[in-house]
């Protein structure tokens, strides 16, 4: 009898302990897990969103697929690097690296040059196909200046705020493992509350649903967050870097050139001119198997230069390999000679950093192609519903019965976490729209135009805080959402009222990449409406 009276309490101690752990753990860092789940969701198609607020390069798409059509003659490859090599040598002579992407996959599509600029910023152009002419000038359809859906992907992992951002995120990723060990070890029928959901019941309706999407994703939340603080290891675990190169932007900048490109020649300062590039890439596609995606002069105009051949990735390559690397051939500019060949898919730096390579595309869903980005995006969703319904959990169960865990201060505590409920849920959903209203309403010619873009979206969400703060949480809620709502039914109207193009010209010309996107606002509008006539049914009754 006495084991029997030590072992209950014990385990009944230890599930509480959890059960404690989970429950606050998940509270202070659900918000932010919120932004992070959310913003990264919307990550996975990046590229579209980014390609919905570029319409500009919608018409030089259009033009481009009519100067095909009619078979108007376009630079080939070799012509295409040599407008890029002359426009470089022009216009940037002195810097220390020029890099071209002289076409697609195919052959088609765009010029473009890049270059580090005084400030080691990656900068560049896009140059007329037909013509090797720089557009900004000659063409006067120059996009607009946008992060775009990167915004999404910079939000979701470092918040804007560089490598303070990212250690927040990574705080937060750890506490999320934290809640969700904590989290499994609590629930004793973790697979029934998979299949049970009480609708209308209250707090129960948002235990079960908090339990659903939990039960539902919890693989995909473990592997999301675990590889999101793999990708980002060595600035978690930084002892062995800053000994060995020490600290100061000097010393990370030789970390990344050592790290992947520890055989970068030095320039001699013998003066000798950029070969023609064309042979370079033809020797290089022939070596790794890909069509030449990029052509990277390293020290160009000096007797020590390096010529880099980089290719694409096939979409059969994509999406069987978790590793996103593509094939790559350096040369020596003075002989030719072939220095270094890497095959697609491999890494440079050994096993750990092929290790990395596959935790990256694991979690940035580099392969599988759609099917497994719309598995990424619904799973995505169903975490951020996790989050959410934690949150909401929370206060909802202490509207029914006060625990008063502060004290005198705790009626002031859940009104604090009930204004940071609206502003993280409905009032970030309402900065990403929005975000996307600016890009259409703040005018394309105005300087630093994508920071502009940014300062809406953080300005929403701190007008968002500050009415959550003010008004009653019940109309807190009801008032943003149906702002949600409006800004999202009414995002395709503002598409057509500010460029011309509207769903059914999407539909006839096949751009399913802005249709999709404005498809899914929609979608998230009729949510956030469905929301909204459900909190006033419950207030009128």
């Amino acid at each position: 009898m006495s084991t029997k009276a030590t072992k209950v309490p014990s385990q009944g101690g230890f599930r509480q302990a959890q059960a404690w752990l989970h429950t606050w753990c998940g509270l202070w860092f659900s918000w932010l897990l919120f932004a992070v789940f959310l913003t990264g969701t919307l990550a996975v198609f990046d590229e579209p969103i980014t390609h919905w607020m570029t319409p500009e390069h919608h018409a030089e798409e259009a033009a481009a697929a009519a100067k095909k059509e009619k078979g108007e003659p376009t630079g080939d490859r070799a012509q295409r690097l040599a407008w890029g090599m002359a426009y470089m040598a022009e216009h940037h002579p002195g810097a220390s690296m020029w890099e071209l992407w002289p076409s697609d996959a195919q052959g088609g599509g765009e010029l473009r040059v890049f270059w580090f600029d005084a400030n080691r910023q990656y900068a560049g152009v896009a140059l007329d196909p037909a013509t090797g002419k720089l557009l900004t000038e000659e063409g006067g359809h120059a996009a607009r200046a946008t992060l775009g859906g990167h915004h999404f992907v910079d939000f979701h992992y470092e918040l804007h705020a560089g490598t303070v951002g990212l250690w927040i995120v990574g705080i937060a990723a750890m506490a999320m493992l934290v809640a969700l060990v904590s989290g499994v070890i609590t629930h004793k029928r973790i697979f029934k509350d998979f299949f049970t959901f009480r609708p209308k019941k209250g707090q129960r309706s948002w235990l079960d649903a908090h339990n659903a999407v939990a039960v539902l994703t919890l693989p995909f939340q473990f592997m999301i967050a675990y590889t999101g603080l793999v990708i980002s290891g060595t600035t978690f675990m930084p002892a062995s870097k800053v000994l060995h190169y020490g600290t100061g932007p000097s010393a990370q900048v030789r970390f990344v050139s050592e790290l992947g490109d520890s055989d970068k020649p030095a320039a001699t300062g013998r003066a000798m001119p950029v070969p023609v590039l064309e042979s370079f890439a033809a020797r290089g596609q022939e070596r790794m198997g890909q069509p030449v995606r990029a052509v990277v002069i390293d020290h160009p105009g000096d007797a020590g230069a390096r010529i880099g051949v980089y290719g694409w990735n096939g979409d059969d390559e994509s999406a069987r390999r978790l590793s996103a690397t593509t094939g790559m051939v350096q040369f020596s500019a003075a002989t030719g000679e072939v220095q270094r060949v890497r095959l697609p898919g491999a890494a440079d730096g050994g096993a750990a950093m092929l290790a990395q390579s596959a935790m990256s595309g694991l979690h940035m869903v580099t392969f599988g192609g759609w099917p497994m980005k719309w598995l990424y995006f619904l799973c995505g969703l169903a975490g951020t519903a996790m989050m959410g319904s934690g949150a909401v959990l929370f206060i909802v169960k202490r509207r029914q019965k006060h625990l008063g865990e502060f004290g005198g201060a705790t009626a002031r505590v859940y009104r604090l976490i009930e204004a940071l409920n609206v502003a993280a849920i409905a009032g970030l959903a309402i900065a990403c729209v929005g975000y996307l209203w600016a890009n259409r309403l703040v005018p394309v010619g105005i300087g630093h135009r994508a920071d502009r873009e940014l300062q809406v979206f953080f300005a929403l969400w701190a007008l968002a805080l500050v009415h959550a703060f003010v008004r009653q949480p019940a109309r807190a809620w009801r008032e943003q959402l149906g702002a949600l709502a409006a800004l999202c039914l009414l995002l395709p109207v503002l598409n057509f009222v500010t460029t011309g193009d509207h769903l059914l010209a999407q539909l006839l010309r096949s751009d399913w990449e802005s249709l999709g996107v404005e498809l899914g606002v929609v979608a998230f509008g009729l949510a956030a409406l469905g929301a909204l006539r459900h909190l006033r049914r419950k207030v009128a009754r």
